[in-house]
């Protein structure tokens, strides 16, 4: 039964030269999409990137790549909550749920080693050249990287949609910290609106950015589910957040009432020590409080019902969501312990960055005394870009696609005189 909710417009792929199928393959277009995702090393690379704490230090704590199958989970779950709720959809008009899962699985993949630390410094040194956002490189690997140079994995339209976060180019924006879209992404930003222009209403910046398809709202809702609770959990089970801790970050934040009444349930719950089954219900607490309503008309309602609707979300879960990742950002992510690892990790990408661009940025080809640090086909792929701006892009992908263990072991290749041999393959 074909489901009315999409459309030829909502299905179709970038690259239309490019066959994704043939009469006798049983997959839906969304299929495709989330299937391409799972099979591409960009993927596998997840799970040994930073979600909260290294990769590889324990192995109970998410990495990247355990996050993303939870933020999936959570979306699919969402859109079976929507179809049975929602008078909208019914068994032939509903939200994909491949789609949102697809959505869920890749919205990491743009993501460097170390987490938001990596991605900051990046962003840092390739301001002279357009920036760095994990959101953008995320599409960058869509369209450009995973399977083919030209069209990348030639995602449908509503699939690259599910992933834009953010649709301001770098250009459009004064010195922006993140949240946005490089500027030679226009094109491909174009192609998903259909060529369709903001209206003025949408300048750039944050009101732009919340022009969001009804399945880049739900991946967003899950993802936001997904970290708010999760990164408490591995907080708790680490030693971040203790008893102790809490209260005083209690006392000194002058909770309100429901705030309050949240933060003496953990506290309950970490005596009882049901930490992990408590954020799994609250995980369904969550899902249950989102609701599909109509959104007003904009310039792409009548394109598609994927700008027809809105997620809402209950005032006082969202309320919890923000209480929970205050919480984990006071106590985890601004310790100490993680504060001096974070000063590592910029260190580490600072250096790299410095070694790849002296080689391969500011030159347009091989000196006479050049060293081959990256592979032959990076070198080559650096040494055809036509200007000093896409070298340093393809420099940039080179240390965006690393996992934390290969930046680390990179960095003591180049800088440690007692570490690597001409055996070491890592």
């Amino acid at each position: 039964m074909r489901n009315t909710f999409y459309s030829e417009f909502d299905t179709a792929a970038r690259a239309a030269d490019r066959a994704r199928t043939d009469e006798a393959d049983y997959r839906t277009p969304f299929e495709i999409d989330r299937d391409r995702i799972i099979h591409t090393s960009a993927f596998r690379r997840l799970q040994s990137k930073t979600q909260v704490f290294l990769s590889g230090e324990y192995d109970f704590y998410r990495t990247r790549l355990t996050h993303s199958i939870e933020v999936a989970q959570i979306g699919r779950s969402l859109c079976a909550r929507l179809r049975a709720a929602s008078p909208a959809l019914g068994d032939d008009c509903f939200i994909d749920p491949d789609l949102v899962e697809a959505a869920c699985l890749a919205h990491d993949i743009g993501h460097p080693p170390f987490g938001h630390t990596g991605e900051r410094t990046l962003h840092r040194l390739m301001k002279p050249w357009g920036g760095f956002e994990g959101n953008a490189q995320t599409l960058r690997l869509l369209t450009r990287t995973i399977f083919n140079e030209r069209a990348g994995m030639n995602p449908t339209r509503a699939m690259m949609d599910a992933v834009l976060k953010y649709k301001s180019l770098y250009p459009e924006l004064s010195d922006p910290p993140n949240h946005f879209l490089y500027g030679d992404q226009a094109e491909t930003l174009d192609w998903v609106l259909d060529g369709r222009a903001f209206p003025a209403d949408l300048p750039p910046g944050d009101t732009r950015d919340g022009c969001k398809a009804i399945e880049c709202q739900l991946m967003d809702w899950a993802d936001d589910t997904a970290y708010s609770l999760n990164d408490v959990a591995d907080g708790i089970q680490a030693g971040f957040i203790t008893i102790v801790k809490i209260e005083r970050w209690a006392e000194s934040n002058g909770l309100t009432g429901a705030e309050a009444e949240h933060i003496t349930d953990l506290l309950k719950t970490i005596r009882r020590d049901r930490v992990e089954a408590r954020m799994n219900r609250k995980i369904g607490d969550f899902i249950a409080a989102a609701e599909l309503v109509e959104a007003p008309e904009n310039f792409l309602s009548g394109a598609t019902r994927r700008y027809q609707y809105e997620l809402r979300v209950d005032a006082a879960i969202r309320a919890e969501c923000a209480l929970y990742k205050k919480l984990a950002l006071d106590l985890v992510f601004r310790s100490s312990q993680l504060q001096q690892l974070d000063r590592k990790a910029d260190f580490i990408v600072s250096r790299l960055f410095e070694v790849l661009a002296d080689l391969y940025v500011v030159r347009d080809s091989p000196g006479p005394n050049h060293f081959r640090v990256l592979s032959e086909n990076a070198e080559a792929r650096i040494f055809a870009a036509e200007n000093e701006a896409s070298r340093a892009r393809h420099v940039c992908d080179a240390i965006a696609r690393m996992t934390d263990s290969v930046a680390a072991h990179t960095y003591r290749r180049l800088f440690d005189a007692d570490f690597g041999s001409i055996v070491d393959l890592v």
